[in-house]
């Protein structure tokens, strides 16, 4: 028995290793045939696949001779570009279909008609240039055998094939009945595949990724992916058709009830409704417009007559042409500069502003004699409300023309600026065509307010698009996006507003800058006086005679219940105490109210802020420094203390890097004098020094407060105090020199205010003084210093270089620097 088996197993094996042999050397015999081939464009042969074929290339027309006469199949295969006249065997791809030639037409024209059958398919094993013609050795391409495993599940993917081509033809309505019959007849999954591919409606390389498939379980879920596909397309199609069906019905409706619409005004002798469009013809007749842009309103206006009235493309059409039609093209306001009259209003409405008023009555002089701003723009630069939009106000009154306003504060789209393109969906012109639009001539005043406010992104920046605007070369051919016409601004006055420098330096560059510091509390009380209290009753209807303040009150309410560098916060507490006035007066019998400090606290409550001196007597670690931010002037009360550690450094109060690394170079600079000073041994490497700014909500930046952080840390070193009755500005090296500052006159009323009497500051500073009031500082003495050496001879309520032999000293002393104001 077992023998039997032996000699059944060794015969099968036998028969299977003869037809192995015979298969090897069929292959090798179809490898060895050169058949000619045939490039095909934008379609792709399969088995049982009849196709006809316009043949005019005459490669192919040569292919098709060499088959029909050596009684040879073709080799259909795809090129991979299309537009290739004269493909290289590099255009081809290798799998394709062996194919018989059914039947041939040749043509006058020297072409032939081919109608050709797919057999089966092979993959190319080499291109051969045979003449002029390509040939090619090919070999037979098989499926994968199916495993028994996955027969079930290809038994269902190909049901499931059946079912989805079923409907996909029923909604695709252009494969005939019987086709669709005959390919679900088909029980073969690979010739059912191959059918299902052809009926598609692929593009070439996704029915080629098809051909080139060889597991048929991919091939029909492939397959399946695609219907599904298709069916989506399909879908999405008819709902374009229905909408755009639906629309045209609507149209037609639309057109329908105008035209009746416009019979029964007729027969009732109303105003026709399409009579706006023969006002907006005679407009646009009337109009002084650029040769481009007449030329742009009258193709929009040929639009518009041939659209329903109704229509929102209408609508579109119509505002573009009203924005144009609302520009002024070239309509100038004859304006004389009146110097007299600009020197008159600028005095009358702003006091304390000596400087800033003679250099714009400069600027106006130089703007009257050439009639042109040399292409500088004035820049005001200070604190919030200290009057820089009412000084840009006051220009544009001067010189007789409208001012409209542009707020930049929080602008992050360039859009806003030059417009929105049509395109988009709600588009609007930009902000200076608004402005224009908005004042009706051609050279206003445009304000520029809060230019450093401007914000930016990785989309937009809206300062880039500044410079377009004002360039002085550029701005006679202003394009806004949503006009795409060129607008010449270069007659427009332009001035800009800004609480800071924070500016980029190429929009910086632009303007001409005016600083405008902040005021003092004299200025303040006469602003009161002359500006604020009569605006104040008109606005209430207060009379003199009901309304009586004190001196003595008004400073009260300067000093005490404000804080701030202009005068926005002490007009509003003035416009609190003229409310709670009307009301009293309505309420009794009292016919005039005098408000003095015994009654403020009942009107606005308790004061706000105390004047004392920060701390009481000399302190160690205490310093008294001066900063200056976008609000005006601030005193800063600097604390530090030396506490047992291993030479650690903390910084607290919410201070920014620079004024960190302020800290750092204020210990380096105590270490390298260590020696000189006699600072106690190993205090560096034993003591932990902990620095702090107060009030530490508030951000804080800056290197002025450098000297100040030096003195702190040289006191809690040196354990000497320091003097509560000075206050310090400056930047201080490592090498102990003291370099200028910026906020000079804030700073110095910031210190007025809390009753400081010695003010030290850079050396090179002291020059600033001559361009501040007198009454700033002339009760207060303000000391020069060069390096840090002196400022801590004069802060510190001990010498502490006393005792050092002069020899040591030598490379911390300079030349005497001390200069008193």
């Amino acid at each position: 028995m077992t023998a039997s088996k032996n000699l059944r197993r060794e015969r099968e094996l036998s028969d299977k290793a003869k037809d192995s042999t015979k298969k090897t050397r069929r292959n090798s015999a179809e490898n060895t045939i050169l058949y000619p081939v045939l490039p095909l464009r934008d379609v792709v042969m399969f088995p049982r696949m009849i196709v006809p074929l316009l043949i005019g290339r005459k490669s192919s027309l040569r292919a098709l001779e060499v088959a029909t006469k050596e009684k040879l199949p073709l080799i259909l295969v795809t090129q991979k570009d299309p537009k290739d006249e004269e493909p290289e065997v590099s255009n081809l791809y290798k799998i394709g279909a062996l194919s018989k030639t059914l039947q041939v037409f040749n043509g006058n024209d020297g072409s032939a008609k081919l109608f050709a059958e797919g057999i089966e398919r092979v993959k190319v094993v080499k291109f051969v240039k045979n003449g002029d013609y390509i040939a090619a050795r090919v070999v037979k391409l098989k499926y994968k055998k199916v495993l028994s495993t996955h027969g079930r599940r290809v038994a269902l993917l190909r049901d499931t094939l059946v079912n989805a081509f079923s409907e996909y033809a029923k909604d695709y309505k252009k494969i005939p009945p019987d086709v669709l019959d005959n390919i679900l007849k088909i029980g073969n999954e690979t010739l059912l595949a191959d059918a299902v591919t052809v009926h598609l409606t692929l593009s070439v390389s996704k029915k080629q990724e098809l051909l080139e498939l060889i597991d048929i379980e991919k091939k029909l879920e492939k397959l399946l992916f695609h219907i599904e596909e298709e069916v989506e397309v399909m879908k999405t199609e008819y709902t374009i058709k229905e909408r755009v069906q639906s629309q045209i019905r609507e149209n037609h409706k639309n057109y329908y009830l105008t035209q009746q619409l416009k019979a029964i005004h007729q027969e009732l002798g109303e105003e026709d409704p399409n009579k706006e469009y023969e006002e907006l013809e005679k407009r646009i007749a009337q109009k002084k417009l650029s040769a481009e842009a007449r030329e742009k309103v009258l193709s929009e206006f040929k639009k518009l007559r041939h659209l329903n009235a109704i229509s929102s493309e209408a609508a579109i059409i119509k505002f573009y042409i009203e924005c144009i039609l609302d520009l002024p093209w070239n309509e100038n306001l004859e304006t004389e500069v009146d110097l007299e009259k600009a020197e008159s209003v600028l005095r009358a409405h702003h006091y304390g502003m000596e400087k800033v008023i003679e250099r714009v009555l400069e600027y106006l002089a130089v703007y009257k004699r050439t009639n042109n701003s040399y292409g500088s723009i004035l820049l005001f630069v200070g604190p919030p409300g200290v009057g820089k939009t009412s000084v840009a106000s006051s220009i544009a009154q001067a010189l007789g023309r409208p001012l409209a306003k542009i707020s930049l504060g929080g602008v992050r789209d360039d859009a806003e600026i030059k417009g929105h393109r049509r395109t988009y969906v709600g588009a609007i012109p930009g902000r200076i065509i608004h402005a224009m639009r908005k004042v009706g001539v051609s050279n206003p005043v445009i304000l520029l307010d809060e230019i450093d406010k401007m914000g930016r992104d990785y989309r937009s920046d809206p300062a880039s698009t500044l410079l377009d605007v004002l360039d002085p070369v550029e701005n006679k051919r202003f394009s806004d996006n949503y006009l795409e016409l060129s607008y010449d601004i270069s007659n427009v006055f332009f001035v800009a507003t800004a609480n800071s420098f924070d500016i980029p330096a190429p929009l910086l560059d632009r303007f001409e800058v005016i600083k405008i510091s902040g005021y003092s509390e004299e200025e303040k009380y006469h602003i009161f006086m002359q500006h604020l209290l009569p605006k104040q009753r008109e606005v209430h209807k207060i009379t003199e005679d009901e309304v009586k303040i004190s001196e003595n009150a008004v400073k009260e309410i300067i000093s005490g219940y404000t804080r701030e560098s202009g005068v926005r916060h002490l007009e509003r507490e003035l416009a609190k105490v003229c409310r709670k006035v009307v009301r009293t007066l309505a309420n009794s019998t009292q016919k005039s109210i005098v408000i003095s400090e015994d009654n403020l606290n009942t009107l606005l409550g308790a004061r706000k802020y105390q004047d004392n001196p920060i701390n009481d007597g000399a302190r160690i670690g205490i310093v008294v420094g001066l900063a200056y931010t976008e609000y005006g002037g601030e005193v800063l009360e600097l604390e530090a203390v030396l506490m047992p550690g291993k030479g650690n450094v903390q910084i607290t109060g919410k201070l920014g890097d620079v004024m960190k690394e302020s800290a750092l170079t204020a210990i380096g600079y105590m270490r390298s004098i260590a020696e000189t000073v006699l600072v106690e041994p190993n205090v560096h490497s034993e003591k932990d020094i902990h620095l702090h700014v107060p009030d530490g909500a508030t951000p804080k930046d800056g290197p002025s407060a450098g000297i100040a952080i030096c003195t702190a840390i040289a006191s809690i070193m040196l354990k000497v105090p320091v003097r509560n009755d000075v206050a310090m500005t400056g930047e201080v090296t490592l090498t102990g020199r003291v370099l200028p500052i910026g906020g000079l006159k804030e700073k110095l009323l910031a210190a007025r205010r809390i009753g400081i009497k010695t003010v030290i500051i850079p050396h090179d500073n002291v020059k600033d003084l001559q361009d501040i009031q007198n009454y700033v500082h002339n009760d207060m003495k303000i000391i020069g210093v060069k390096s840090m050496k002196e400022v801590l001879e004069i802060a510190l309520v001990k010498d502490i270089f006393i005792n050092v032999p002069i020899s040591d000293m030598k490379p911390f002393i300079e030349a005497s620097s001390k200069v008193v104001a």
